[in-house]
Order: structure tokens, then sequence, then C-alpha cells
């Protein structure tokens, strides 16, 4: 469905609490997790593009484009958030939004942009962010495009770097979710984070 609205796949870091490399491809339930949060992205946005720096001949079997970060120096989320606004400036410039996907987070909702669409309209705000368990996922978020010279701005001039820094300056909406029978927000940042997401993936019969 047309939703003025593409997509990031944020998977720039350096993943060092995992122990280095792409975390994103660490097996869950027999698949990666970049294979569940494609799955869940990729029929809420008109197009979907991955944001990973070094070769991305790793991600061939993908079949997305892979756009490193525009910043240099592993400058964190942000970075990739500016980086998809500029690339959908660029290849999609008759969208507004780009809804951003962090790739450690493979229970994803598949109505998340639906809704951070719906907050924006409904609050009169200038972007929205995901929630769950009374914190905010900053980087689960929508962004106007409209705003990725502002951005740029204060990641080069102003050396912003978290992301909260940056949306405070805006007024940001917020998506709740609740987090029985799980937290669709969990995110696999740790070797032991992996077995509680075979826990969940098992518990939720999810595929």
């Amino acid at each position: 469905m047309p939703t003025d609205v593409v997509g990031v796949l944020l998977a720039g870091g350096l993943s060092r609490r995992m122990g280095g490399g792409d975390k994103c491809l660490r097996q869950l339930g027999g698949r990666t997790i970049l294979s569940r949060v494609v799955e869940c992205a990729v029929g809420q946005v008109d197009a979907l593009a991955l944001n990973a720096n070094g070769d991305p001949a790793r991600f061939k079997d993908y079949g997305l484009p892979v756009i490193p970060d525009v910043i240099d120096g592993y400058a964190g989320p942000l970075a990739g958030v500016l980086t998809g606004l500029d690339w959908a400036a660029r290849e999609w410039p008759d969208h507004q939004w780009v809804a951003s996907f962090p790739t450690d987070a493979p229970f994803a909702p598949d109505d998340l942009v639906a809704r951070l669409l719906a907050a924006v309209t409904d609050e009169g705000a200038d972007m929205a962010c995901a929630s769950s368990n009374d914190r905010r996922h900053p980087v689960i978020g929508l962004w106007p495009v409209a705003l990725s010279g502002a951005l740029r701005k204060a990641m080069v001039e102003d050396d912003v770097r978290k992301v909260d820094a940056w949306t405070g300056a805006y007024k940001l909406a917020c998506v709740d979710y609740p987090v029985a029978p799980y937290d669709p927000f969990f995110n696999t940042n740790r070797p032991d984070d992996l077995d509680a997401a075979e826990v969940i993936l098992a518990a939720a019969a999810l595929g």
C-alpha cells in the first residue's frame, strides 16, 4: 500500500556488546535477525534500504541497496537516520517520511509505520518514535525528509550524536506498545539476549 514512507534499516554500528561483526546476521530460530526485520519492514514502506558500513557484498542475498554512513567515524544511529534521509531525498523525492528500523529488534510490530504516521497527524508532531515499558525507543522512528539539512547541521557543526539531543528541539509523538506477551522492541545487543530471544520466539510461536 502507498504510504508516503520509505524505510531505512540501521546496521551501521560496530556491535561491540555482541563481540563485533554484524549482529544482524546472527541466527535466531534458524534465520538471520536481519531477515526477520526485513520481513517486518518491507510491507510497511514503499522502498527499503540498508544502512551499513564496510563491504556491502556481505548483504547481497537481501537484494537491498546498501548505503554507508554519510558522516564518518561510526557516528551512531543518528548518522544512519541522516543517511536514510539523504537517500530518500535523492532516490524518492516524492516521499516525505523515512521510517527507521534497528536491525537488532527482531519482533517489531507490523503496524508500526501506520501508528507512527497516525500519531504525527493526530498530535501535529514533527516526528514520532516508539515506546514500551515506560521507555522510549528513539531509533525506532518516523523522520521528515525535510529536516535532513537541519540534522546534518546539528551533526557536522554542533557535533550532536545522541538521538534524544536532536529530537528534543522538535515536537515528538510517542507510540506506546504493550509488553505482554513480549516486548516487541526487545533487542539483541549481547549473546545472552539471543538466548532470551529464542525463548520469546518459542513461547510466542513466531516463525
